[in-house]
């Protein structure tokens, strides 16, 4: 949004956020005592439930909001050197990059993914954050780790049993989570399915260094002949 002399203009909104932003207030009131969240859960049923009459006006707004932002954008393109149509390509794709990893994310979170097992050290800062000295997140953190540090062995091995023990959930939980996927038909998401790919490409690599190792072999007991 800072490349070129003119600020970038912004994407319109949707139908559905269109709707929600001039409704909000309204719903607002009649519902004083939701949270947040549940406020726009009862705005998203309400959207749901419009009739498509109703729909079809901020579908149009939309429509009219797009057509000038596409000419806004290209006014916006031309006044921009190689260079920042180059920069402007370069935060797109890690904009994008940024969404897809998000989603995935989401993605597996919504599919209840077991969380990955917790090291030593993070049962131990989880265990003593609240109580640790320090006047802000950093600085709390880097006086547990001065502490974990001089922490002799003894001290350390709960948290090194716990940590043995999470390890045992995870393995537990993660087999029987990656077996409702493959019946899911997310195969995809299996580590198998990603392990015998490296698995695989390590052995033809390893072919290829067999191959050239025989080659070369050949070509020294041709020569001593």
């Amino acid at each position: 949004r800072e490349i070129g002399s003119v600020e970038r203009p912004k994407r319109p909104l949707t139908s559905y956020f269109r709707f929600l932003k001039e409704n909000r207030a309204a719903f607002r009131q009649r519902n004083p005592e939701m949270t947040n969240m549940e406020l726009v859960k009862t705005i998203a049923d309400a959207w749901k439930e419009l009739p498509a009459s109703q729909k079809q006006a901020y579908e149009e707004a939309r429509r009219t909001d797009w057509e000038l932002y596409e000419k806004q954008l290209a006014a916006y393109k031309a006044q921009l050197s190689p260079g920042q149509a180059a920069a402007l390509k370069e935060e797109r794709s890690k904009v994008l990059a940024k969404r897809r990893s998000f989603k995935a994310k989401r993605e597996l979170t919504v599919l209840g993914k077991p969380k990955r097992p917790r090291s030593s050290f993070n049962i131990f800062v989880s265990e003593n954050f609240q109580e640790s000295e320090g006047v802000s997140p950093a600085a709390k953190l880097k006086q547990l780790l001065d502490v974990w540090r001089n922490m002799s062995s003894s001290q350390k091995q709960p948290y090194l049993q716990l940590a043995e023990d999470d390890k045992v959930r995870y393995e537990n939980e993660i087999r029987s989570w990656e077996a409702k996927m493959v019946e899911l038909g997310r195969q995809d998401l299996v580590r198998s399915g990603k392990q015998s790919q490296k698995k695989a490409a390590e052995n033809a690599e390893r072919a290829k260094d067999s191959s050239r190792e025989n080659k070369a072999k050949l070509k020294l007991n041709r020569s001593e002949e």
